[in-house]
This record gives C-alpha cells, sequence and structure tokens, in this order.
C-alpha cells in the first residue's frame, strides 16, 4: 500500500499553482493520502486561500493526475478549509524556492 501512496504523492508533486513555482505537496497542500486496497484514493487538500484565482483548477489537476495512474480505479479530491493553511506547513524546500529563508 505505501508503495501505492508514493505513487499518489508523485502525482502530487506534479500540480502547480500557476502563481507559485512550488507543487501544492511541498506547499503543504496536501493534508492526506489515502489508498484503498482496490485502487480508491482519497486526497484531502487545501488551498492558500479560499479567493485563490486557481481554486477551481487545483483540485482538478490533482484529481487528473492521479487518475493516471494505471492501478487507480477511483480518485476523490476533497477540499477542506480546517485546518487553515499557513506558511509553516511547507517544506523546507518549498520555503528555500521561495526565498524564504
Amino acid at each position: 500500500m505505501e508503495t501505492y501512496r508514493e505513487g499518489v504523492i508523485g502525482a502530487l508533486k506534479t500540480v502547480f499553482d500557476q502563481e507559485i513555482p512550488v507543487d501544492i505537496y511541498e506547499m503543504g497542500l496536501v493534508y492526506d493520502v489515502d489508498v484503498d486496497g482496490e485502487g480508491g484514493v482519497v486526497v484531502r487538500m487545501t488551498l492558500t486561500s479560499p479567493m485563490c484565482p486557481a481554486a477551481g483548477q487545483i483540485p482538478v489537476h490533482a484529481c487528473l493526475r492521479i487518475a493516471a495512474l494505471p492501478w487507480v480505479r477511483d480518485v476523490r479530491v476533497e477540499v477542506v478549509w480546517d485546518p487553515p493553511w499557513t506558511p509553516e506547513r511547507m517544506t523546507e524546500a518549498a520555503k528555500l524556492e521561495l526565498g524564504l529563508f
């Protein structure tokens, strides 16, 4: 199961907000990745802000990238607002890329 989870995370690392040069996983927007034994995937994620211009696109892109994995049968991407995203959720690599150190 962990190999499949890592595959989903790899797919999520190919999804970017057009205005930010860091993928959604490194930005800390992905809160949880659940994979079952039958090809089902559920991702809980947030956005930097409810007013994010790409709010309608990012979850769709995430869903499409995950669905492209050959073993995936069903994908659900849930956008949640609690807990709210803060810059502290970003990885050190993301902070470095954005010059926040």
